[in-house]
Protein backbone atom coordinates (compact mmCIF):
# COMPACT_ATOMS: atom_id res chain seq x y z
CA UNK A 1 0.00 0.00 0.00
CA UNK A 2 1.34 3.44 -0.94
CA UNK A 3 1.82 6.14 1.67
CA UNK A 4 2.37 9.84 0.94
CA UNK A 5 5.46 11.40 2.51
CA UNK A 6 6.56 15.06 2.54
CA UNK A 7 10.14 14.85 1.25
CA UNK A 8 12.72 17.64 1.53
CA UNK A 9 14.09 18.49 -1.92
CA UNK A 10 16.28 21.44 -0.99
CA UNK A 11 17.11 24.09 1.59
CA UNK A 12 18.48 27.62 1.72
CA UNK A 13 19.17 30.45 4.14
CA UNK A 14 19.82 34.18 4.29
CA UNK A 15 21.50 36.43 6.85
CA UNK A 16 21.87 40.21 7.10
CA UNK A 17 25.35 41.55 6.45
CA UNK A 18 25.73 43.39 9.77
CA UNK A 19 27.42 41.38 12.53
CA UNK A 20 26.78 42.49 16.12
CA UNK A 21 29.36 40.99 18.48
CA UNK A 22 29.26 40.66 22.23
CA UNK A 23 31.95 43.33 22.40
CA UNK A 24 29.66 45.67 20.45
CA UNK A 25 26.84 45.00 22.91
CA UNK A 26 29.14 45.71 25.86
CA UNK A 27 29.37 49.30 24.60
CA UNK A 28 25.57 49.58 24.44
CA UNK A 29 24.49 47.95 27.72
CA UNK A 30 26.05 46.79 30.99
CA UNK A 31 27.34 43.40 29.88
CA UNK A 32 30.50 41.68 28.63
CA UNK A 33 31.53 39.07 26.09
CA UNK A 34 32.34 36.64 28.90
CA UNK A 35 28.97 37.13 30.64
CA UNK A 36 26.97 36.51 27.45
CA UNK A 37 29.09 33.58 26.27
CA UNK A 38 29.03 31.78 29.63
CA UNK A 39 25.24 32.02 30.00
CA UNK A 40 24.11 31.57 26.40
CA UNK A 41 26.95 30.30 24.19
CA UNK A 42 26.41 33.26 21.85
CA UNK A 43 29.38 35.21 20.46
CA UNK A 44 27.65 37.20 17.69
CA UNK A 45 24.40 37.65 15.83
CA UNK A 46 23.21 39.32 12.61
CA UNK A 47 21.10 42.50 12.54
CA UNK A 48 18.93 43.55 9.60
CA UNK A 49 19.70 46.83 7.87
CA UNK A 50 17.12 49.64 8.37
CA UNK A 51 15.61 48.97 4.95
CA UNK A 52 15.85 45.16 5.19
CA UNK A 53 12.61 43.37 6.07
CA UNK A 54 11.43 39.91 7.04
CA UNK A 55 10.13 39.57 3.48
CA UNK A 56 13.58 40.39 2.05
CA UNK A 57 15.30 37.73 4.16
CA UNK A 58 12.58 35.14 3.60
CA UNK A 59 12.63 35.73 -0.15
CA UNK A 60 16.40 35.19 -0.38
CA UNK A 61 16.22 31.99 1.65
CA UNK A 62 13.32 30.74 -0.50
CA UNK A 63 15.15 31.49 -3.74
CA UNK A 64 18.21 29.58 -2.55
CA UNK A 65 16.08 26.63 -1.43
CA UNK A 66 14.45 26.51 -4.87
CA UNK A 67 17.85 26.50 -6.59
CA UNK A 68 19.01 23.74 -4.25
CA UNK A 69 15.87 21.74 -5.10
CA UNK A 70 16.28 22.31 -8.84
CA UNK A 71 12.81 23.83 -9.10
CA UNK A 72 11.26 27.01 -10.49
CA UNK A 73 8.94 29.22 -8.41
CA UNK A 74 6.00 28.10 -10.54
CA UNK A 75 6.50 24.55 -9.25
CA UNK A 76 5.34 25.69 -5.79
CA UNK A 77 1.65 25.70 -4.85
CA UNK A 78 1.93 26.31 -1.10
CA UNK A 79 4.01 28.81 0.89
CA UNK A 80 3.96 28.83 4.69
CA UNK A 81 6.02 31.50 6.41
CA UNK A 82 6.70 31.04 10.11
CA UNK A 83 7.33 34.46 11.64
CA UNK A 84 6.54 36.59 14.68
CA UNK A 85 7.87 39.73 12.96
CA UNK A 86 5.82 40.20 9.75
CA UNK A 87 6.29 43.21 7.52
CA UNK A 88 2.67 44.31 8.04
CA UNK A 89 -0.23 43.49 10.32
CA UNK A 90 -1.78 42.31 7.05
CA UNK A 91 -1.49 41.01 4.42
CA UNK A 92 0.58 37.97 5.37
CA UNK A 93 4.26 38.41 4.54
CA UNK A 94 4.05 35.01 2.79
CA UNK A 95 1.84 36.65 0.17
CA UNK A 96 4.52 39.30 -0.45
CA UNK A 97 7.13 36.56 -0.89
CA UNK A 98 4.76 34.75 -3.25
CA UNK A 99 4.36 37.92 -5.36
CA UNK A 100 8.10 38.62 -5.46
CA UNK A 101 8.75 35.04 -6.58
CA UNK A 102 6.32 35.64 -9.47
CA UNK A 103 3.80 33.06 -8.27
CA UNK A 104 0.10 33.88 -8.72
CA UNK A 105 -1.44 30.45 -8.13
CA UNK A 106 -1.76 28.23 -5.09
CA UNK A 107 -1.85 29.62 -1.57
CA UNK A 108 0.38 31.46 0.88
CA UNK A 109 -0.06 32.35 4.53
CA UNK A 110 1.86 33.19 7.70
CA UNK A 111 1.97 30.99 10.78
CA UNK A 112 2.71 32.41 14.22
CA UNK A 113 4.09 30.09 16.91
CA UNK A 114 7.18 32.22 17.73
CA UNK A 115 10.31 30.07 18.12
CA UNK A 116 8.34 26.89 17.46
CA UNK A 117 7.04 28.37 14.21
CA UNK A 118 9.17 26.35 11.79
CA UNK A 119 8.25 23.03 13.44
CA UNK A 120 4.57 24.05 13.38
CA UNK A 121 4.88 25.15 9.73
CA UNK A 122 6.57 21.89 8.66
CA UNK A 123 3.83 19.87 10.33
CA UNK A 124 1.12 22.02 8.73
CA UNK A 125 2.67 21.72 5.26
CA UNK A 126 2.94 17.96 5.76
CA UNK A 127 -0.81 17.78 6.44
CA UNK A 128 -1.56 19.69 3.22
CA UNK A 129 0.73 17.51 1.13
CA UNK A 130 -0.37 14.18 2.58
CA UNK A 131 -4.01 15.07 2.01
CA UNK A 132 -3.55 16.12 -1.61
CA UNK A 133 -4.20 19.82 -1.03
CA UNK A 134 -0.80 20.77 -2.47
CA UNK A 135 2.05 19.07 -4.31
CA UNK A 136 5.09 21.18 -3.41
CA UNK A 137 5.57 23.59 -0.53
CA UNK A 138 8.01 26.26 0.49
CA UNK A 139 8.30 26.29 4.27
CA UNK A 140 10.14 29.38 5.48
CA UNK A 141 11.20 30.68 8.87
CA UNK A 142 12.16 34.37 8.77
CA UNK A 143 12.56 36.96 11.51
CA UNK A 144 13.71 40.50 12.21
CA UNK A 145 13.61 40.22 15.99
CA UNK A 146 15.92 43.23 16.31
CA UNK A 147 12.82 45.38 15.61
CA UNK A 148 11.03 44.24 18.79
CA UNK A 149 13.96 44.26 21.23
CA UNK A 150 14.43 46.72 24.06
CA UNK A 151 18.05 47.62 23.46
CA UNK A 152 18.36 48.83 27.07
CA UNK A 153 17.34 45.44 28.49
CA UNK A 154 20.54 43.43 28.76
CA UNK A 155 18.65 40.25 29.67
CA UNK A 156 16.97 40.05 26.25
CA UNK A 157 18.81 42.19 23.69
CA UNK A 158 21.92 39.98 23.88
CA UNK A 159 20.00 36.84 22.93
CA UNK A 160 18.34 37.48 19.58
CA UNK A 161 19.30 38.01 15.96
CA UNK A 162 17.80 38.24 12.48
CA UNK A 163 17.81 35.73 9.62
CA UNK A 164 15.83 33.30 7.49
CA UNK A 165 15.87 29.70 6.36
CA UNK A 166 13.68 27.66 4.02
CA UNK A 167 13.05 24.15 2.78
CA UNK A 168 11.17 22.82 -0.25
CA UNK A 169 8.87 19.86 0.38
CA UNK A 170 7.30 17.58 -2.22
CA UNK A 171 4.58 14.95 -1.80
CA UNK A 172 6.06 11.59 -2.81
CA UNK A 173 4.85 8.05 -2.52
CA UNK A 174 6.52 5.98 0.18
CA UNK A 175 5.94 2.61 1.76
CA UNK A 176 4.91 3.85 5.19
CA UNK A 177 8.07 2.41 6.74
CA UNK A 178 10.57 4.49 8.73
CA UNK A 179 13.08 3.87 5.93
CA UNK A 180 11.06 6.28 3.73
CA UNK A 181 12.49 9.69 2.99
CA UNK A 182 10.40 12.57 4.33
CA UNK A 183 8.60 13.58 7.47
CA UNK A 184 8.06 10.48 9.64
CA UNK A 185 6.52 11.81 12.86
CA UNK A 186 5.64 15.06 14.60
CA UNK A 187 4.18 16.29 17.87
CA UNK A 188 2.99 19.83 18.65
CA UNK A 189 1.97 21.25 22.02
CA UNK A 190 0.97 24.57 23.56
CA UNK A 191 -0.03 25.88 26.99
CA UNK A 192 -1.25 29.48 27.26
CA UNK A 193 -0.86 29.53 31.03
CA UNK A 194 2.80 30.41 30.46
CA UNK A 195 2.17 33.51 28.32
CA UNK A 196 3.65 36.01 30.79
CA UNK A 197 6.98 34.18 30.82
CA UNK A 198 7.77 35.12 27.21
CA UNK A 199 5.73 37.67 25.27
CA UNK A 200 5.71 41.02 23.46
CA UNK A 201 4.01 43.83 25.38
CA UNK A 202 2.20 45.33 22.40
CA UNK A 203 -0.12 44.62 19.50
CA UNK A 204 -2.78 46.18 17.25
CA UNK A 205 -5.75 45.17 19.42
CA UNK A 206 -4.23 45.81 22.85
CA UNK A 207 -1.86 48.78 22.74
CA UNK A 208 -1.88 49.81 19.05
CA UNK A 209 1.92 49.61 19.20
CA UNK A 210 4.49 47.01 18.17
CA UNK A 211 5.81 46.57 21.72
CA UNK A 212 8.99 44.95 23.01
CA UNK A 213 9.94 41.40 23.88
CA UNK A 214 9.75 40.56 27.58
CA UNK A 215 11.07 37.35 29.09
CA UNK A 216 11.43 35.66 32.46
CA UNK A 217 14.63 33.87 31.52
CA UNK A 218 14.91 31.55 34.52
CA UNK A 219 11.28 30.43 34.16
CA UNK A 220 11.73 29.69 30.46
CA UNK A 221 14.87 27.68 31.14
CA UNK A 222 13.15 25.78 33.96
CA UNK A 223 10.38 24.54 31.65
CA UNK A 224 12.34 24.15 28.42
CA UNK A 225 14.17 20.85 28.88
CA UNK A 226 11.15 18.95 30.26
CA UNK A 227 8.83 20.22 27.53
CA UNK A 228 11.32 19.49 24.75
CA UNK A 229 11.90 15.99 26.09
CA UNK A 230 8.15 15.37 26.22
CA UNK A 231 7.53 15.97 22.51
CA UNK A 232 10.70 14.21 21.39
CA UNK A 233 9.74 11.09 23.31
CA UNK A 234 6.32 11.30 21.63
CA UNK A 235 7.83 11.27 18.11
CA UNK A 236 10.11 8.40 19.11
CA UNK A 237 7.03 6.47 20.25
CA UNK A 238 5.16 7.29 17.02
CA UNK A 239 8.03 6.14 14.82
CA UNK A 240 9.44 3.30 16.90
CA UNK A 241 12.84 5.00 16.82
CA UNK A 242 15.21 5.91 19.67
CA UNK A 243 17.86 8.52 20.36
CA UNK A 244 20.49 6.02 19.22
CA UNK A 245 18.85 5.76 15.78
CA UNK A 246 19.06 9.43 14.86
CA UNK A 247 21.97 10.78 12.84
CA UNK A 248 21.52 14.47 13.63
CA UNK A 249 19.77 16.54 16.29
CA UNK A 250 18.92 20.05 15.06
CA UNK A 251 17.34 21.93 17.98
CA UNK A 252 16.01 25.46 18.16
CA UNK A 253 19.06 27.64 18.70
CA UNK A 254 17.98 29.54 21.82
CA UNK A 255 20.70 28.89 24.36
CA UNK A 256 23.62 26.47 24.39
CA UNK A 257 22.86 25.39 27.94
CA UNK A 258 19.32 24.36 26.96
CA UNK A 259 20.63 22.54 23.87
CA UNK A 260 23.27 20.67 25.88
CA UNK A 261 20.89 19.80 28.72
CA UNK A 262 18.24 18.49 26.32
CA UNK A 263 20.70 16.31 24.40
CA UNK A 264 22.11 14.96 27.64
CA UNK A 265 18.68 14.08 29.05
CA UNK A 266 17.72 12.30 25.81
CA UNK A 267 21.01 10.44 25.55
CA UNK A 268 21.99 12.11 22.26
CA UNK A 269 25.74 12.15 21.67
CA UNK A 270 27.40 15.57 21.44
CA UNK A 271 28.75 14.84 17.97
CA UNK A 272 25.20 14.47 16.63
CA UNK A 273 24.10 17.94 17.78
CA UNK A 274 24.02 20.75 15.19
CA UNK A 275 24.62 24.08 16.91
CA UNK A 276 24.86 27.51 15.30
CA UNK A 277 23.74 29.60 18.28
CA UNK A 278 27.29 30.91 18.74
CA UNK A 279 27.21 32.85 15.46
CA UNK A 280 23.48 33.46 14.89
CA UNK A 281 22.01 33.91 18.37
CA UNK A 282 18.32 33.09 18.75
CA UNK A 283 16.63 33.81 15.41
CA UNK A 284 13.26 32.42 16.58
CA UNK A 285 11.40 30.66 13.74
CA UNK A 286 14.46 30.99 11.49
CA UNK A 287 16.87 29.15 13.77
CA UNK A 288 16.15 25.53 12.79
CA UNK A 289 16.18 26.05 8.99
CA UNK A 290 19.33 28.20 9.33
CA UNK A 291 21.06 25.42 11.26
CA UNK A 292 19.78 22.80 8.81
CA UNK A 293 21.19 24.70 5.86
CA UNK A 294 24.58 25.08 7.54
CA UNK A 295 24.78 21.33 8.28
CA UNK A 296 23.64 20.35 4.78
CA UNK A 297 26.01 22.72 3.02
CA UNK A 298 29.04 21.65 5.10
CA UNK A 299 28.31 18.00 4.32
CA UNK A 300 27.18 16.74 7.70
CA UNK A 301 23.53 16.04 6.84
CA UNK A 302 23.29 13.72 3.85
CA UNK A 303 20.48 12.06 1.94
CA UNK A 304 18.98 9.24 3.97
CA UNK A 305 20.07 10.63 7.35
CA UNK A 306 17.55 10.58 10.19
CA UNK A 307 17.16 14.13 11.53
CA UNK A 308 15.39 15.22 14.72
CA UNK A 309 14.12 18.81 15.04
CA UNK A 310 12.70 20.46 18.15
CA UNK A 311 11.70 23.93 19.36
CA UNK A 312 10.01 25.79 22.17
CA UNK A 313 8.70 29.34 22.06
CA UNK A 314 6.43 31.95 23.56
CA UNK A 315 2.93 30.88 24.38
CA UNK A 316 4.33 28.43 25.43
CA UNK A 317 4.41 26.48 22.20
CA UNK A 318 6.70 23.53 21.61
CA UNK A 319 7.09 20.66 19.18
CA UNK A 320 9.32 18.10 17.49
CA UNK A 321 9.63 16.61 14.01
CA UNK A 322 11.46 13.47 12.91
CA UNK A 323 12.36 13.26 9.23
CA UNK A 324 14.59 11.31 6.92
CA UNK A 325 16.59 13.66 4.72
Amino acid sequence: MSFTRSVVLGCGSALPDRVLTNADLAVMVDTSHEWILQRTGISERRIAAPDETTCDLGLRAAQRALVDAGLAPQDIDLIILATATPDNTFPATAVSIQERLGINTGMAFDLQAVCSGFVYALTTADAYLRNGLAQRALVIGAETFSRILDWEDRTTCVLFGDGAGAVVLEAQEGTGAVSDRGLLASKLRSDGRHKEKLFVDGGPSSTQTVGHLRMQGREVFKHAVAMITDVIEAVFEQSGMTAEDIDWFVPHQANKRIIDASARKLGIADEKVVSTVDRHGNTSAASIPLALDVAVKDGRIKRGDLVLLEAMGGGFTWGAVLLRW
